[in-house]
């Protein structure tokens, strides 16, 4: 039975989170120099591209994108600050721009403005030919880093010695997980699933088998588990410091939905406080939250949905609609620019972005940019072969469902 050595740690993504909470209404844009003096962990690059104005980026990025032609296509993930998703050709959640990045085989590079996971996505379903750069290499995913590989596979393996003659188990990873984790879902049986269709393949999944272990938001995995009709004393949470877990072997035989241990941490700063402030504030205001959002939230909330549900129902809300969102606040503000017949705001009234989206900024888009036309490719994401292969069987289970 594997054993823990390794002391918990707090992602320096949630350690960095706090450095760009405010008050007002918007985050002010700054120089890349004036980002970094607040000592956060971002990749370093050449003191030429910190002190450029928004204006001398604006018109440098542009000439690039110019001279670039098609070979190159920019990604821009919903939660990406205006300053920067400005320049994507596509805009969209993280599998959807993965899937449009597959559909364009004259662009031989792929510069993703998002974080390392939907890279490696998109490296899974991008033909062998394109390649993927990420522009800040240190934009990772405090959720995907929540669920290492050492640390997942020593759970299967546990889970396999206490399981293997009680009805097996199928493990569900959400889309924010690295790619060895698609992997193995791929390998044993399992599937991918996004924040629209967990419930589509944890059904599936259950089909497959008595018990389902889902990464690593157990947020998404509770909620999804609570909308198919099982209780709460139907789940366990797996804490990866802990021998089992934290679980005994009996539970783990009783348990139908193992949870990892692992969540948001941009959507767990919505509550149901924030809730009951937003209705007191507009009787009438309707309350949207991500499926990411904590149990208690999201049964307080009135509407709960993924990213795209989000957008299409306030996009389709009639003028003169009250909107309290309970997701990342870069896509909140650019919803409520776009409708500005309607009252649309962030559930939270601290202004916090999400730490490593946060970390792409137009300074390193340019910089990506201007090494391709230098014919340097930086930043390259890869997936090993194997994995790749492994990955790509999990997603499509999770396309066969559909």
């Amino acid at each position: 039975m594997a054993t823990r050595t390794r002391q918990p740690s707090v992602p320096i993504t949630e350690l960095e989170h706090a450095a760009f909470c405010k008050t007002e209404d918007e985050l002010p844009a700054k120089s890349l120099a004036e980002e970094l003096s607040v000592n956060v962990r971002w990749q370093k690059i050449s003191n030429e591209y910190l002190h450029l104005t928004a204006e001398e980026l604006d018109q440098r990025i542009h000439i690039a994108k110019e001279k670039l032609g098609k070979s190159v296509t920019v990604l821009g993930h919903h939660y990406q600050r205006e300053e920067v998703i400005k320049y994507a050709d596509f805009q969209g959640d993280s599998f959807l721009l993965s899937q449009e990045a597959a559909r364009l085989p004259d662009a031989d590079y792929i510069v993703f403005c998002g974080v390392h996971f939907m890279a490696e996505t998109a490296c899974i379903l991008c033909s062998p030919h394109q390649k993927v750069i990420l522009p800040n290499i240190t934009a990772g995913c405090s959720m995907a880093d929540m669920a290492p590989m050492d640390d997942v596979d020593d759970a299967w393996e546990d889970l396999q010695d206490v399981l293997g003659d009680h009805g097996g188990i199928v493990p569900i990873t959400y889309m924010n997980s690295i790619a060895s984790i698609k992997a193995l879902c791929g390998r044993t049986g399992g599937a991918v699933c996004t924040s629209s269709n967990a419930g589509a393949v944890m059904e599936w999944a259950f089909q497959q088998s008595q018990r389902v272990l889902f990464l690593p938001d157990q947020h998404l995995g509770r909620n999804t588990g609570l909308k198919l009709g099982m209780s709460l004393d139907e789940m366990v949470v797996w804490n990866p410091f802990k021998r089992l877990g934290g679980n005994t072997p009996e539970q783990l035989r009783a348990a139908k939905l193992i949870l990892w241990q692992g969540h948001c941490a941009v959507h767990t700063r919505f509550t149901v406080k924030q809730i009951d402030a937003a209705r007191d504030r507009y009787p009438d205001v309707t309350v949207l939250v991500h499926p990411e959002c904590p149990m208690e939230t999201v049964q307080a909330a009135d509407l709960v949905g993924s990213t795209e549900f989000i957008r299409k129902a306030i996009n389709e809300a009639p003028a003169g609609s009250k909107w309290a969102v309970g997701t990342e606040v870069s896509l909140v503000n650019r919803l409520a620019l776009e409708n500005p017949d309607k009252t649309i705001f962030c559930l939270d009234p601290v202004i916090c972005p999400c730490s490593t989206m946060y970390r792409i900024h137009p300074a390193y888009v340019l910089w990506v940019l201007e090494g391709l036309m230098d014919g340097q490719v930086i930043n390259q994401i890869t997936v090993p072969d194997d994995i790749r292969k492994d990955a790509q069987v999990a997603l499509e289970r999770m396309l066969a469902l559909r």
